[in-house]
């Protein structure tokens, strides 16, 4: 059976590589794709049985969380962001802790939570995905700023989210004694130490990467592999010295994506890949054991949670970090619409159901779920007719002016 199961998830890898493009103009998406065939292996087919095997779940949320948090900081080059780092410090530092504020108490006052779980929740929804968007990201009638406001804020929101998922979770661990989970304040100083093994990671893989290219050194089939390590590397080598793992994938990434240059695209790339390839697994496996949890916990609650989620607790602190940023209305409401929740979500779901075992975190996931999935849908159905609302042809001034 564990053959079988391998081979039709390998079957469903392969045959949406090779129709992506075909049904991504029939409005289907790998995520859409992935969470039904995990949904319908599992419960209709019979085939997936992972609840059996909660270090696997483990592994391939851990494992997909660090390419995701390493490829997406290590393409940010800051040198090339100045004529709108207000715009991201904006977004980053003011309406992302917003957002995770206004949800953490919203998830009290509506689902009635405790403090921690709470907070697990409004950090778990907090991040968006804008790979869910591609056609957004792609549309060339979306203003230049607005594409690479939504671009830089989904690459780097999930990495500063990371700490504090973690935190809720050791935290929600410790309230419902769980054990094998850290305390929130070794959790805190485990995020100190795994930035500065990302950095010190992050700098000696990037100096020793652009060293070995300009001396031809280094083999440029194998430039990727390289990348790929390192990353793990960032995340074993915090492990080693009792820190956080994922932080330090993330920080290294940022710092390894400056120092390497762009020389370092390839090894980027690379990783980026494998990423993708890796978060097809981890949809499916998100669609096979964490979907079937919305049916046991739906109620108006939830629902009235996941609608709020969506847009008022994400679309007020978007607005509000913008005031002044000169994007207009329009542009102010595009940015905050489209907030689609995808991968870091899920794989914060993930680590949160291995973390907290069913009786802790069924609740917290079962809510991410749903408004994932309510998320791929919604957000897919609007990106096109919103984005076309754009003039078809910005004038010189005025990427930022707003719509008719």
């Amino acid at each position: 059976m564990e053959v079988l199961s391998l081979t039709v998830a390998l079957v469903t890898i392969f045959g949406w590589c090779v129709l992506a493009s075909r049904l991504e103009r029939a409005g289907l998406t790998a995520p859409i794709v992935f969470v039904a065939a995990g949904f319908v292996f599992t419960e209709v087919a019979g085939l997936f049985d992972l609840q059996l095997e909660p270090e696997l779940v483990k592994s391939i949320a851990e494992v997909t969380l660090v390419w995701i948090l390493f490829s997406d900081a290590s393409k940010v080059r800051l040198m090339q962001f100045e004529r709108d780092l207000g715009t991201y410090v904006r977004l980053l530092g003011v309406g992302l802790p917003l957002t995770v504020a206004l949800g953490t108490v919203v998830a009290i006052t509506v689902l009635g939570f405790e403090p921690w779980a709470a907070l697990l929740l409004g950090a778990a929804l907090a991040p968006t995905d804008a790979a869910l968007g591609a056609s957004v990201m792609s549309n060339p009638r979306v203003p230049g700023p607005i594409r690479g406001a939504l671009n830089v804020e989904s690459g780097l929101n999930d990495g500063i989210a990371t700490p504090i998922v973690l935190v809720a979770i050791a935290g929600v661990a410790s309230d419902e004694g769980i054990a094998g989970v850290d305390s929130p304040g070794r959790a805190v100083l485990a995020l100190v130490v795994g930035v500065v093994a990302g950095v010190v990671i992050g700098w000696l893989g990037g100096a020793v990467i652009k060293e070995a290219r300009r001396r031809r050194w280094l083999s440029e089939e194998l430039a990727g592999p390289a990348g790929l390590a390192l990353a793990l590397l960032a995340y074993t080598g915090a492990l080693v010295v009792d820190g956080n793992g994922f932080v330090a994938a993330f920080v290294g990434g940022l710092v390894f994506g400056n120092v390497a240059g762009r020389g370092g695209d390839k090894e980027v790339y690379f990783v980026e890949q494998t990423g993708a390839l890796a978060s097809m697994i981890c949809w499916l496996v998100f669609g096979a054991l964490a979907v079937p949890m919305i049916g046991d916990h739906l109620s108006w609650s939830i629902v009235l949670y996941v609608a709020l989620s969506l847009t008022l607790v994400r679309m007020l602190p978007v607005a509000l970090a913008l005031l002044g940023a000169g994007f207009g209305r329009y542009g102010v409401f595009f940015i905050g619409w489209f907030g689609p929740r995808g991968l870091a979500s899920v794989v914060f779901a993930l680590l949160a159901l291995e973390g907290l075992h069913d009786d802790a975190g069924s609740d917290v996931v079962a809510v991410i779920a749903l408004a994932v999935l309510v998320s791929v849908v919604v957000h897919g159905i609007t990106a096109v007719p919103l984005a076309n609302r754009f003039p078809a042809t910005p004038k010189p001034a005025g990427d930022r002016e707003e719509a008719p």
